[in-house]
């Protein structure tokens, strides 16, 4: 029996698993890469036996892990779904090491094993310094003398020795599937092979024009339609609606990847001019994947690689279906559990009778994907408003919290350890400080959008307006909410400590407001870099502690250095990443203004300068030596560094987060710094 659960479908009812794998009416597989846990893979094998899947199959993706090791490991626990090794090449792996481990994977899976022979990839064997040549005739020999060892007969491929011997015992009947698109290849598939699997990435037109010709050759060699079964890889990715998985692609590297090494041939076939494969391909050889992901129209997405819900995607593998395709595979760009899921919701969607011929417009859209878990059992209200929250999360970016929190934090801290906290102050310090960072945050991603420097490929942390997560005027009244937090704890304060903490709200909601808002716009203007050090450095630190105290102490400014020096990091590494957007728009950040290359040091300095400041700071007694705790911090740093020496190099995805990392590394050193603070002034 099959375990039930719940499956999500767009029609808003749920149906029973064991309800449905009784009435899977068509073939249906996945596909899967060779990467990942091992055994979080085995796991989807068994759960997509459970729902009456025909079949899984693992490719040979270069460099990454064997596919063999997965489909032993998938045969050994699993008893009834079919195996697919596919595509193997006879280059990379010798045609009697392919019959050996055949023969193996079929004892532990008596008939359920599968092979699939590829033409391997040039660019791949010559990296490891394999000949390529007439592979037409490899896999041809290829086949003949796999199929011959696994009859039992010996055989002879080099007459000074004596033939060989297999010696193992004749597996059962193993179907061979030719996994090749050129003409030659699919005669030869008409000609000798059991099957043809098309490649991932494979447009509707072209794969009809390939089932034509395999079918063409077959009657010419005497041999029926239905001695050839016919199955293809089917690229999907998953979101809440078509719009939203086509945006996610053209941030993907390996779907920018998989429209780069697109031939002339499969361009036209689709019906699009090879010279926008080769824009986007130059774009992706330099890794700038933006520019690239802005290249890729809808349209071209749309005609390679399955985007949006389960309903979407069931409803392209019925065309697939519909040309020919008798066993689609449907495999998930993005190998995680999330989009895995929705992969063997749409294949069991696809392939269970009663839903008949599915199109996309007889059902809405739902969220799918990473939205799955939240959508279960929410009712309509519910939903929209956990949509609206998740929208509200993702704007206001709270990653970046710890570098207003860190400030405010270290002057509490240092009151602290003189003996002169003030509890409520300094949670009205805290509260108004996070405002201002929200309202500062909100107000900066609506000015990038307003000014076009925020596009629907750009590397950042939040999309939220862009995407229609939140409306302009939402992000308005979020933006203003933090600002009017900040104000009413301003007040608290103002009655407690006097007119200086209106100087201090003023600068801050100035610096903040309008540092990307007209008319003074300081990012823009090259002044991004010293007004944040200066406004979440040394104003933050000596402000909350004058908010706490009521005094200042200068031995603060040396205290602030450290801190002032990483939050910067953090804003500059932004700056560093988007250069390329930014000058494009006609905008002049500090690292446009002083180039890639002095951006890079700049970077570095800011970060190395944050752990020396503390060590100045000890030395000349204006932090406790237990401050040095901030040393344990070292080994993050020097994991960013290194990601910002490849970004340096060219390889600018190392740094597509570098602002999310820096962030961590600003947390990091934040929480042994503050700890260092405590624990100095208690041994003090």
């Amino acid at each position: 029996m099959v375990a039930s659960g719940r499956i999500p479908i767009a029609t808003g009812a749920a149906l029973e698993y064991g309800d449905l794998v009784a009435e899977l009416g068509r073939r249906v597989g996945i596909g899967l890469a060779a990467r990942g846990d091992v055994r979080d893979v085995t796991a989807w094998a068994r759960r997509a036996e459970d729902l009456g899947l025909d079949s899984i199959w693992v490719h040979d993706s270069y460099f990454e892990r064997d596919p063999i090791t997965y489909l032993s490991a998938m045969a050994m626990e699993t008893r009834r779904i079919g195996l697919g090794a596919g595509a193997l090449n006879p280059y990379t792996r010798h045609p009697v090491v392919v019959a050996m481990t055949m023969s193996a994977l079929d004892d532990l899976a008596p008939r359920r094993i599968t092979l699939a022979l590829g033409s391997g990839l040039p660019l791949r064997l010559s990296q490891m310094a394999i000949p390529y040549d007439d592979t037409v005739a490899r896999v041809s020999e290829s086949i003949d003398q796999i199929r011959r060892l696994w009859s039992g007969q010996p055989l002879k491929l080099n007459d000074k020795v004596p033939p060989l011997q297999p010696m193992f015992q004749p597996p059962h009947r193993i179907p061979i599937y030719i996994a090749a698109y050129r003409t030659p290849f699919l005669d030869l598939c008409g000609q000798k092979a059991d099957g043809y699997l098309a490649r991932p990435a494979e447009s509707l037109p072209a794969f009809q024009k390939m089932h034509a010709r395999v079918l063409e050759s077959a009657a010419t060699h005497g041999r029926a339609a239905g001695d050839i079964d016919f199955r293809g890889y089917l690229l999907c990715l998953f979101d809440s609606s078509r719009q939203e998985a086509l945006n996610r692609a053209k941030r993907e590297p390996f779907v920018i990847y998989m429209i780069s090494v697109l031939s002339d041939i499969s361009m036209k076939r689709a019906g699009f001019d090879p010279a926008l494969r080769s824009q986007i391909a130059s774009a992706w050889r330099a890794e700038d994947y933006h520019r690239a992901g802005e290249l890729i129209p809808d349209e071209l997405l749309d005609a390679f690689i399955l985007c949006g819900t389960v309903h979407h995607v069931a409803a392209r593998a019925n065309a697939y279906h519909e040309a020919g395709m008798d066993v689609p595979l449907l495999q998930p760009i993005l190998q995680e559990t999330a989009q895995v899921e929705a992969v063997l919701d749409a294949a069991v969607l696809y392939a269970t009778v009663r839903t008949g011929v599915i199109t996309p417009t007889r059902v809405a859209p739902v969220p799918t994907a990473p939205d799955l878990a939240l959508h279960r059992g929410e009712g309509r209200v519910g939903a929209g408003i956990a949509r609206r929250a998740r929208g509200v999360w993702e704007v206001v970016r709270p990653f970046s919290f710890t570098a207003s929190v860190l400030p405010v934090s270290v002057g509490g801290a240092i009151a602290l350890s003189q003996g002169r906290m003030h509890w409520p102050l300094f949670i009205a310090a805290l509260l108004g400080a996070l405002g201002l960072h929200i309202g500062t945050n909100v107000i900066n991603e609506i000015y990038d959008v307003r000014h076009g420097i925020d596009s629907i490929t750009s590397p950042r942390m939040s999309m939220a307006i862009l995407k229609g997560r939140i409306s302009e005027r939402g992000a308005f009244v979020v933006a203003w909410s933090g600002f009017i937090l900040a104000l009413l704890m301003g007040i608290f304060l103002v009655l407690h400590r006097g007119w200086p903490i209106v100087l201090l709200g003023l600068i801050g909601f100035i610096g903040g407001y309008f540092y990307t808002a007209p008319p003074f716009q300081y990012k823009y203007r090259a002044l991004g870099l010293p007004l944040v050090f200066l406004l979440m450095g040394p104003l933050m630190v000596v402000g909350s502690y004058y908010a706490v105290t009521g005094s200042f102490d200068p031995n603060l400014l040396i205290v602030s250095l450290p801190v002032g020096l990483l939050v910067t990091a953090i804003l500059h590494g932004n700056e560093w990443r988007d250069v390329a957007e930014d000058t494009r728009h006609g905008f002049t950040t500090f690292s446009a203004q002083v180039g890639r290359e002095a951006a890079h040091w700049v970077y570095v300095m800011l970060v190395l300068g944050a752990y020396v400041a503390v060590g100045l700071a000890v030395m000349v007694g204006a932090l406790p030596t237990l401050a040095l705790l901030t040393l344990f911090s070292l080994p993050l740093m020097a994991w960013i560094l290194r990601d910002a020496e490849r970004g340096a190099e060219g390889h600018l995805r190392a740094i597509a987060m570098i602002d999310l990392m820096t962030a961590r590394l600003h947390s990091a050193f934040g929480v042994l710094l503050l700890v260092g603070l405590v624990a100095g002034s208690a041994v003090r």
